[in-house]
């Protein structure tokens, strides 16, 4: 059994620091390794509610729910967009302009990728550049909606694709890197008891070689 980063635990939820490459739920097809929600509940000895989702390409905080009224209200700040969340991303740079707001609405193609469409439904994805090296920038990224593949999708649109990106990008995966370079970096849940903030530091693998 792997071991699980915790980066926050209380009698109502729990929250991770999952790896690149693992999945947060069972995937389709052929045996992909022991998912997160199942290493969850062998640790809390019960049911774990999957709160939210991230990529199994992309590492880093990810929320389980200990019981069914939590992930109630868990799910109810998501919907909401209550729930501040921001990524760390290594992209093909300098972009255009140091920070900014993509707005592009996504749809869902047959392949299963996600595209920029007009008839797609509305998503906004906040950036800022951190920081710049050769021809690689980091940055800084807040998804204000929470579609599939929002970020990745966005950046490679403006001609910006993520890193490692093993789906979008015109080589892949994207500069040769071994992982997807995108990382949730922080959340911020506006709980009825206050604030939670919460971090995780990217991983080794996530530096610039």
């Amino acid at each position: 059994m792997k071991t699980l980063q915790i980066v926050h635990e209380d009698s109502r939820l729990i929250v991770v620091d999952k790896p690149a490459g693992q999945l947060v739920i069972p995937g389709r097809g052929k045996a992909q390794g022991e998912p997160l929600v199942d290493l969850i509940a062998s640790h809390i000895g019960g049911k774990a509610f999957v709160v939210h989702r991230i990529d199994r390409e992309t590492s880093g905080l990810v929320v389980f729910a200990k019981d069914a009224a939590i992930h109630k209200a868990l799910n109810d700040l998501w919907e909401k967009k209550k729930v501040r969340k921001v990524y760390l991303g290594r992209v093909k740079g300098p972009l255009d302009q140091p920070e900014g707001l993509l707005d592009y609405p996504l749809k869902t193609f047959g392949s299963g990728r996600m595209g920029v469409s007009p008839g797609g439904k509305p998503s906004q994805t906040r950036f800022k550049t951190l920081q710049l090296q050769g021809g690689e920038a980091l940055l800084e990224i807040e998804p204000l909606t929470g579609r599939r593949h929002q970020i990745r999708v966005h950046l490679y649109h403006i001609g910006h694709p993520i890193l490692g990106d093993p789906l979008y990008g015109q080589e892949r995966p994207v500069g040769g890197y071994p992982r997807l370079m995108l990382h949730s970096y922080q959340l911020e849940l506006p709980l009825d008891d206050g604030p939670l903030k919460l971090s995780a530091e990217p991983p080794a693998d996530f530096k610039i070689p």
